[in-house]
């Protein structure tokens, strides 16, 4: 199979398509249409002209930075697409995070391993991640 990356942000279809099946929470349309096109830097992976991977940049451009939904379909797993991913993602925030930039990512599972190819380490016990979470009334 031949793989190109294209760096551009997915569409919400593909988008929300490419998180349920590589097993990521789901977003909604109207989530997806808001927040899709305020992306720092996006790449995505494509089979011909399939859709198989995909990863985003977020954050404000200059203090603050956060690697986001990097996905790749199963029947392409353990392929290398999900280190092409990071590393087209490596590079940008090589050439665009200001040398006082703060770079994070929440690594679920053992994607960790992934990660720590990239520069990425554990910021605990220094500090953990913590997500809001409303309360349901």
């Amino acid at each position: 199979m031949s793989f190109t990356l294209h760096t551009r942000t997915a569409d919400i279809g593909t988008y929300r398509h490419l998180r349920r099946e590589a097993g990521l929470s789901p977003k909604t349309t109207e989530a997806a249409a808001i927040g899709l096109p305020n992306s720092l830097f996006a790449v995505q992976v494509f089979d011909g002209e399939i859709v198989v991977g995909m990863g985003r940049v977020i954050g404000d451009g200059g203090l603050f930075f956060q690697v986001v939904d990097i996905a790749v379909l199963p029947a392409y797993q353990g392929q290398g697409l999900g280190k092409q991913i990071m590393a087209a993602i490596s590079d940008w925030l090589r050439a665009n995070v200001p040398e006082s930039g703060f770079v994070s990512l929440l690594a679920d599972g053992e994607a960790q391993h992934l990660y720590a190819h990239y520069g990425f380490v554990p910021t605990a016990p220094a500090s953990i991640g913590m997500r809001y979470q409303p309360e349901v009334n």
